[in-house]
């Protein structure tokens, strides 16, 4: 290896190391079901969060099984492959192509929108002389952002799922407490002891 790929390769270790704590620790509070933890930039980016759930009619704190979540999954990405397929077939018409770029053939266009949906990135034509600037932009660099970020949310919801094992929903909030780690009932509202507690006391011996 050169000197200077050394050099890169040391800075690449040092760069990591330096950022996977305070990384890990954003991604933990962005991620995590205790509402009481704040991740910086939270003022920032909630009131964004919150109009797209507005104009998505979505609710952030309804839970959803796992065959709901993934069928969302998949709908999301066929009208990713869907829309990024007609961008590149309707390339010659759309705007910003100075360069006069054709549109793409119906096998190419297929393959590049299954590719870049799926975080693939593989393409067998060069992008300056076959894409025109719109489809750079609008379709390709967004999937190159959208796909990580799907994938990144496929991840979190498989770790959600081992979380809950033996509930019947991965996503949404639940109810936590400062660690984010749900309370167990010992006593109920009048303080009588609920059946979780009463099973831990000692059996009563029998009078003899």
């Amino acid at each position: 290896m050169s000197a200077p790929g050394l050099l890169q390769l040391v800075l690449l270790i040092v760069a990591l190391g330096a950022t996977i704590g305070p990384f890990g620790r954003y991604m933990a509070k962005v991620y995590g079901s205790d509402p009481t933890r704040r991740a910086p930039g939270d003022r920032i980016f909630l009131p964004i969060e919150r109009a797209v759930y507005r104009v998505c009619r979505v609710d952030p704190d309804r839970e959803q099984r796992w065959n709901v979540y993934t069928l969302s999954l998949i709908a999301f990405s066929f009208m990713s492959v869907m829309a990024l397929y007609a961008m590149l077939r309707l390339q010659d018409v759309l705007p910003f192509n100075p360069n006069s770029r054709p549109g793409m053939n119906p096998w190419q266009a297929f393959n590049s929108s299954v590719s870049f949906v799926t975080n693939t990135n593989w393409q067998w034509f060069s992008g300056e002389q076959a894409i025109s600037h719109f489809n750079q932009m609008v379709g390709f660099t967004v999937q190159n952002f959208v796909s990580a970020s799907v994938g990144m949310a496929v991840a979190i919801a498989f770790v959600r799922g081992i979380w809950r094992r033996g509930r019947s929903t991965i996503i949404g909030r639940a109810r936590a407490g400062p660690a984010g780690i749900r309370k167990p009932r010992t006593a109920s509202a009048r303080g009588a002891p609920t059946r979780a507690c009463r099973c831990l006391r000692p059996a009563r011996r029998a009078p003899s």
